[in-house]
């Protein structure tokens, strides 16, 4: 799916994947929802509205509209939020941009993709299974494996590392940066300018 011309004109929704609730705030399944809110104090956008299944603002980018949400469903019904936001707004999968963690990236690397399977990720998942396809960009930000005993589960559903927090500080940064560039530019150039990074 070329998007070399960048996103097809009109709104677009950026949908940053996590859990709801102070239990779940800053652990490594957050990463999505710091990331949209990052991008949202950098434009002014509240994430105060209730309802569609998540939290959300809007605002504009680039000249144009976007739509900034955190589900509420929990990560494993993250595509009954997606399919609330889109169906409110009239918006086609193509003008939906997700942000997620991602065990598979070294912590703190950025991946932008536009298609594919959800490599065990159980948001995106739910989002391919009630989208019906995977006509949908995603920008995954790196956790990395755990390097201790833990589960998958528990360490995706822990905080950072010590060592890490850094690093992930500066990589929600760095996502939002990305989401500028997807955002006005299109997949294409985020991808030359973000994944020479990692």
């Amino acid at each position: 799916m070329a998007r070399d011309e960048g996103l097809p004109a009109g709104p677009v929704l950026v949908l940053g994947l996590g859990n709801p609730g102070s239990d779940y705030a800053g652990t490594r399944h957050n990463l999505g929802f710091m990331v949209v809110a990052e991008l949202a104090g950098r434009l002014g956008v509240s994430l105060t509205r209730r309802g569609l299944s998540s939290l959300w603002g809007q605002g504009r980018m680039a000249g144009r509209k976007v739509i900034l949400a955190q589900p509420q469903t929990y990560m494993n019904n993250s595509g009954q939020a997606a399919m609330s936001i889109m169906s409110y707004f009239d918006l086609p999968p193509e003008r939906l941009v997700v942000v997620h963690d991602d065990l598979d990236l070294e912590p703190g690397r950025l991946k932008v993709t536009t298609k594919g399977g959800a490599g065990g990720h159980k948001g995106v998942a739910s989002l391919l299974a009630h989208l019906g396809g995977d006509q949908f960009l995603r920008l995954r930000v790196g956790i990395g494996r755990p390097r201790h005993a833990e589960t998958v589960e528990d360490y995706v559903l822990s905080g950072f590392y010590a060592d890490q927090r850094e690093v992930f500080q500066e990589a929600v940064k760095e996502a939002a940066d990305c989401l500028e560039v997807i955002v006005a530019l299109g997949a294409t150039a985020a991808m030359n300018q973000f994944h020479a990074r990692g």
